[in-house]
């Protein structure tokens, strides 16, 4: 095995166990907090948060923090300049967010929101900060450092939010967890790379970052757009309350990508960054981080549309069970960005930036009008089908010809997908008709989960050993995406 392909395999592991473990207590902390302390309202003046900030994270630092990752010069001769430009420009978006906060909270049909919006932006400014220090420990692969960030992030944003819930701070809980959780965050990488954190300005260091950069932040803020523009229509459309429905439905949608996607992300960039250079090399790395995503993802993605309702019913409660509608579709297009954020990165490392922003811009001019008339029409629901309609008619498309451009074929896509595709296919009609046949209730659902995972492991297990044999002697696969910084329930 090639030292980068140790490095590549350590880093994935613990990345692997850095996500199961906020995830898993992410999950049960949202739980707790739905079923116990908040209301739907309440989730939706949170999530008219969420999406501002998830706006402002993709543009703060322009995109040069992920020069720290693919430029192959010394890191230390220019974080001092990247540190200068994502700060400044932090700064400037924080204020810029705090004087419209008002007018946006009525555009989002959410003026309540007004202080959950301005105390949770916050964290633009200390993410501006961290970019730095977090970049360097991406660029050699650190992430059993990561974790331990991540860890107390977590533990300390939990923390905070659980116990200003419990007392009466509703959905400014929330805000006031994120932003002490960051700022931990923000300690732990200074502490994990010393000497990061230097102000400094070199001018022509600063043009070459901007001409990196910024059309990566132009694509990143395109992929957050065309995520959160549903919150947006939700909220001007259906008000707060409906939003909080459909943010649990998204939040529920999102394990796979976060448990399986954001697992690989934070190597993939670097890994894919080393493998530029060779056509077939790219070629079969995407092929293999594709086919072993699909393969985690899919049986997820079915069961959660499969038993959506039953799911939300037992594990959120009764009053959440609307959420049900628009998780069923919303699992669909939980797969379809897993393999859209393996693409990203790939097309990212390669420099086919124009294409990203083709293909994402026009996903977006899509999205925009079909989402407002299916929110008018058919609520929440609405939102979700047309979230899928357009993912797999418009995006999916355009990323496979940007792909094919990038030497990567399609037939190498057809062949990572098709035999999980098929496991999926399974795993959905043994689920349903388990629980069909079994009734309602927790039992059921169990033994419909289970039913239709040991279907879907039957169809993939001689393909999996089909696997192993061939990577034998080979090189691992190259994995997977970069960074959602904000907290689901």
């Amino acid at each position: 095995m090639s030292e980068l392909g140790g490095q590549v395999v350590s880093a994935a592991r613990w990345s692997l166990l850095n996500t199961v473990v906020i995830r898993v207590g992410t999950f049960a902390t949202g739980v707790v907090l739905a079923r116990y302390f908040l209301s739907p309202r309440d989730w939706g003046l949170y999530a008219v948060g969420l999406l501002i900030l998830a706006v402002l994270l993709s543009a703060n630092e322009m995109g040069v923090s992920l020069a720290l990752v693919r430029w192959e010069r010394e890191v230390r001769s220019f974080a001092p300049t990247v540190l200068t430009l994502s700060t400044a420009a932090s700064l400037l978006l924080y204020a810029v967010l705090y004087v419209t906060a008002p007018v946006l909270a009525r555009l989002l049909g959410s003026p309540d929101a007004v202080g959950v919006l301005r105390v949770l932006s916050l964290a633009v400014v200390i993410d501006g900060i961290a970019c730095v220090p977090a970049g360097g420990l991406t660029r050699r692969f650190a992430q059993r450092e990561r974790m331990r960030v991540d860890l107390a992030n977590f533990l300390v944003s939990t923390a905070v939010t659980v116990v200003l819930a419990a007392t009466g701070f509703r959905a400014m809980s929330f805000a006031y967890g994120a932003v002490s959780g960051n700022l931990v965050a923000l300690f732990g990488y200074a502490l994990a790379e010393p000497g990061m954190l230097r102000f400094g300005w070199d001018r022509e260091q600063a043009r070459a970052l901007l001409r990196f950069g910024l059309p990566l932040a132009g694509a990143s803020l395109l992929v957050l757009a065309m995520l959160n523009v549903d919150s947006a229509v939700i909220g001007a459309v259906l008000g707060p309350t409906a939003l909080g429905l459909y943010q649990i439905a998204f939040n529920v949608s999102s394990w796979p990508v976060r448990a399986v996607s954001e697992t690989a992300r934070r190597v993939s960039f670097a890994g894919f960054s080393r493998l530029a250079g060779s056509d077939s090399t790219l070629a079969d790395g995407f092929g293999r981080g594709l086919r072993l995503l699909t393969a985690a993802a899919i049986p997820a993605c079915v069961l959660l549309g499969v038993l959506a309702e039953p799911l939300i019913r037992t594990v959120y409660g009764a009053q959440w069970v609307p959420a049900a509608g628009p998780l069923r579709f919303l699992a669909a297009l939980g797969l379809l960005r897993v393999g859209f954020e393996l693409a990203y990165d790939c097309l990212s490392a390669v420099g086919r930036r124009r294409e990203l922003i083709i293909v994402q811009g026009g996903w977006l001019v899509a999205l925009v009008p079909v989402l407002v008339l299916l929110a008018h029409r058919y609520g929440i629901t609405g939102v979700g089908v047309g979230h899928v309609l357009v993912a797999g008619l418009v995006a999916l498309p355009g990323f496979l010809v940007a792909l094919t451009r990038a030497r990567v074929p399609v037939r190498v896509v057809v062949d990572a997908v098709g035999t999980p595709v098929l496991g999926g296919i399974v795993c959905g009609v043994l689920a349903w008709s388990t629980y069909r046949l079994l009734g309602t209730g927790a039992v059921s659902l169990f033994a419909a989960g289970t039913a239709g995972l040991a279907g879907y492991a039957l169809v993939l297990l001689p393909t999996v050993r089909a696997w192993r044999r061939t990577r034998r002697g080979s090189a691992p696969p190259v994995p997977v995406h970069a960074e959602e910084a904000t907290q689901g329930a």
